[in-house]
């Protein structure tokens, strides 16, 4: 897959059949319209293209917007790499491309610069200034500008209309499985382990503290849950929390794996956490031999999920 920064980056000779969007999640409903325009662009000689934006419309449109997102932009490159799609185009977004007409941007940026024989987009698209346009002014373009136009509707993509926002919700309520359904794939993110208070080894819980550096990236809801990792090739599972640490007074939000059965040194590793499921609500207990007893209990509950599920 070829990459570009920029629109003005972008130069190729043939035809181009594409797909527009921020891509959050690529999740299985992405999955569908990137696999048609794969197919088509080999049916007819093109090139397969997807024009995604960096940072998202919400965060320059919307002030103080606290919009959180389901991938950083390494982690959908990433993703969308898995694809096969030939080219990804990410373009910057700022107030003045948003102050395109929806013409302009079709004849200016599909037709002038992508060289679009064909468009294939969500149920739910719309473009153009303060996204006046939807599929009818598309379709309409299309028959003006010389291209084709089809549209994905939410019944083919197994009878329900999934979207990034619903995958959101779904990791903020703790509905960790049906977010894995959305998405087609496990959660995850990616972080730095740093170094933590180490309370969790003073009572026989060792924890890698996971920093996370962009702080865009969606966290799941407070809480305990099931996750798996990739250490040194080896596929191992763990105990996170995520949470303030109440019994401990903590002050701030952290996230802490304890690794089963893993005792090696992590500090300063970029480890990825695949986010199982969900266990209980992080809570505050009486006493430090409270949280022990507690931990135990959710590792004997993660080992036998674990022996259940392998498959997740």
């Amino acid at each position: 897959m070829k990459i570009f920064h920029s629109l003005c980056d972008f130069s190729l000779t043939k035809k181009t059949i594409i797909t527009i969007g921020t891509f959050d999640g690529v999740h299985i409903g992405h999955t569908k319209i990137l696999e048609k325009i794969i197919q088509i662009s080999k049916e007819l000689d093109c090139e397969s293209l997807v024009l995604t934006f960096f940072p998202h419309p919400r965060m320059v449109l919307q002030e103080k917007s606290s919009v959180k997102l389901l991938h950083t932009m390494e982690e959908k490159k990433a993703m969308l790499q898995k694809t096969g799609i030939d080219n990804l185009i990410i373009h910057p977004f700022n107030k003045e491309f948003s102050q395109l007409s929806a013409e302009e941007f079709v004849k200016e940026i599909l037709i002038d610069q992508l060289q679009i024989k064909k468009i294939i987009i969500g149920h739910d698209h719309r473009f153009g200034r303060n996204r006046t346009a939807d599929i009818n002014d598309l379709i309409s373009f299309g028959k003006k500008y010389g291209f084709e136009v089809e549209q994905i509707s939410a019944q083919e993509i197994d009878e329900i209309a999934v979207s990034s926002t619903k995958i959101r919700n779904a990791l903020l309520d703790g509905t960790i499985s049906l977010a894995n359904e959305y998405l087609g794939y496990n959660y995850f993110f990616s972080g730095t382990v740093v170094q933590g208070q180490q309370i969790g080894s003073k009572i026989g819980f060792p924890t890698a503290n996971i920093h996370i550096k962009e702080d865009y990236k969606l966290i799941p809801k407070n809480g305990v849950y099931i996750v798996k990792s990739y250490l040194n090739e080896e596929l191992i599972y763990g105990i996170m929390n995520i949470g303030n640490r109440p019994t401990v007074n903590g002050l701030n939000q952290t996230i802490e794996v304890h690794f089963l059965d893993f005792d090696k040194d992590l500090y300063g590793q970029e480890i990825t956490i695949e986010v199982v499921e969900f266990i209980r609500e992080e809570q505050k207990f009486d006493s430090i031999d409270a949280l022990k007893n507690q931990i135990q209990k959710d590792k004997e509950q993660s080992l036998s999920f674990i022996l259940k599920n392998k498959s997740l």
